[in-house]
């Protein structure tokens, strides 16, 4: 019997759009401690792709376009902040991260604590509205 998943390092990977996709990488390195693997520029200063990792994590995002794709897509600020989808990061340290997310200046939504299930962790809002949980529980454990 064939196996769905590739065997690789990471088989699911959050794609994401940015109207200012170089703020966003930055801030994401800057903050979270992504690092950007690939990024591949358009001559007018956006980005047609870019993929950041995170440990032994990935996303891939850009900068959005008006595509049939990106179409299928709206930013928080089209939709009243909302978000129908969202990333967690474990991490080692989430108060350590929490300070750091504080001095980017980003909306804490839930502010941090110990969960019933295990773990501590908070969720935020990046500069363009995504919503980010960060947390030392980890479901592979």
């Amino acid at each position: 019997m064939t196996s769905i998943p590739k065997q690789t390092l990471c088989n699911v990977v959050p794609c994401m759009r940015y109207r200012d996709a170089p703020a966003a990488i930055k801030w994401l390195g800057d903050t979270f401690g992504f690092e950007a693997q690939l990024v591949v520029p358009n001559d007018d200063g956006t980005i047609a792709h870019a993929q950041l990792v995170f440990g032994n994590g990935v996303i891939m995002l850009s900068s959005v376009f008006d595509t049939e794709f990106g179409r299928l897509m709206k930013q928080p600020a089209e939709v009243g902040h909302f978000v129908t989808q969202s990333t967690y990061l474990v991490v080692n340290d989430a108060d350590h991260v929490y300070g750091r997310v504080l001095e980017a200046g980003a909306d804490i939504v839930l502010d941090i604590k110990d969960e019933d299930y295990g773990g501590r962790g908070f969720t935020c809002r990046d500069p363009e509205g995504h919503i980010w949980s960060v947390g030392t529980y980890d479901p592979q454990q």
